[in-house]
């Protein structure tokens, strides 16, 4: 068994945060291409504002989340940030400390080893609209 390290990265737009989008076939596909049949997947989300994490993706679960991250740090309260920045966002990156820009899957039989309902996600916790950039590396043996 020889060890492999794999590394690519993919983009998504997301609309003002927090928003969420469903990237487990890009995680996926890049598990597929990198010819590791059992080990692991490093994800990072690239940004202050923008996290990881995993959820049943549909649309109830998912609003139910979008509510959660509003109720954790408001939009409407006072942040340090924006004395410094007056940019509007210091919420946005509270949310996304508080979630976590990195994700861990275990990759078992050349796939990413989730349940059944539980699918990767990458959030936009900014208030505006952003490309994100998610840098990926898988590790372990063919």
């Amino acid at each position: 068994m020889a060890m492999h390290v794999y590394t690519a990265s993919f983009e998504v737009s997301l609309k003002v945060g927090p928003d969420i989008a469903d990237i487990s076939g890009s995680l996926a596909k890049i598990v597929a291409a990198s010819g590791v049949r059992t080990g692991t997947l490093n994800a990072t989300a690239i940004g202050s504002t923008a996290s990881l994490s995993t959820i049943e993706y549909e649309p109830g679960a998912v609003e139910d989340l979008k509510a959660a991250i509003t109720r954790l740090a408001p939009p409407d309260m006072r942040y340090a940030h924006e004395e410094a920045w007056h940019d509007g966002n210091g919420h946005s990156h509270v949310q996304a400390a508080l979630l976590n820009p990195g994700l861990v899957l275990p990759v078992r039989d050349g796939r990413i080893h989730t349940g059944t309902w539980q699918q990767a996600i990458l959030i936009n916790h900014d208030n505006r609209p952003r490309r994100r950039s998610v840098d990926v590396t898988v590790i372990g043996t063919d």
